[in-house]
């Protein structure tokens, strides 16, 4: 029998999740496929005030307008409650706060989406996962680091425009570091030979 987790690779669809969320000082339903038709940064964080959590998390936050500006939202998901989300939005950053941001905050309480997304630890807290979601609800990307590292926003950014790149030019790919208006190669074993003449 092949269970969620076997399904839970780039190019399947993501899991779809029904949960409340925190934004704008205000509890929110949210559904995943509310947002086909955008791309989605989903990133999950172990726990509310904790150390390197919050560096993470308002990273994203001021960066929101980039991911905007080429049509992807974000969404941050703990095993919190949405009550919890709440009080440490409440709580001023220089105090290890978030303050307000500029995206939603997802309660998973139950740890079904954690679980769904195969980064739930050994602890009951949620690794730091983060999905690359395309338009149509496919999975481009993800990376997983363990409890004690942050994430780059920059990367992120940067293997966004990539994907969303190639979907666009479907005749080319994208070579290591590539960034936008940099050469790309054709995955062909002549054509190819243009990139690596010029480099």
């Amino acid at each position: 029998m092949i269970s969620d987790i076997d399904c839970l690779k780039v190019g399947k669809p993501a899991p779809n999740f029904s949960a409340t969320a925190v934004y704008d000082q205000e509890f929110l339903p949210i559904q995943l496929t509310e947002y086909l038709g955008k791309y989605v940064v989903l990133f999950f964080y172990p726990l509310d005030f904790t150390f390197v959590c919050p560096t993470e998390i308002t990273a994203f936050s001021d960066q929101y307008e980039r991911f905007k500006k080429i049509n992807t939202e974000i969404l941050g998901i703990s095993v919190d409650s949405e009550y919890s989300h709440l009080a440490w939005l409440q709580t001023d950053r220089s105090a290890g706060g978030l303050g307000d941001l500029n995206y939603p905050l997802v309660s998973d309480l139950k740890k079904e989406i954690s679980s769904s997304y195969n980064v739930l630890s050994d602890q009951g807290v949620a690794l730091r996962g983060l999905f690359i979601i395309d338009k149509q609800g496919v999975i481009q990307h993800s990376v997983v680091n363990n409890l004690a590292f942050g994430r780059s926003v920059d990367e992120t950014y940067r293997t966004l425009q990539a994907i969303q790149y190639v979907q666009s030019h479907p005749d080319e790919v994208c070579p290591a570091d590539w960034q936008p208006g940099q050469k790309t190669l054709v995955p062909d074993p002549i054509k190819s030979k243009e990139y690596f003449t010029a480099i």
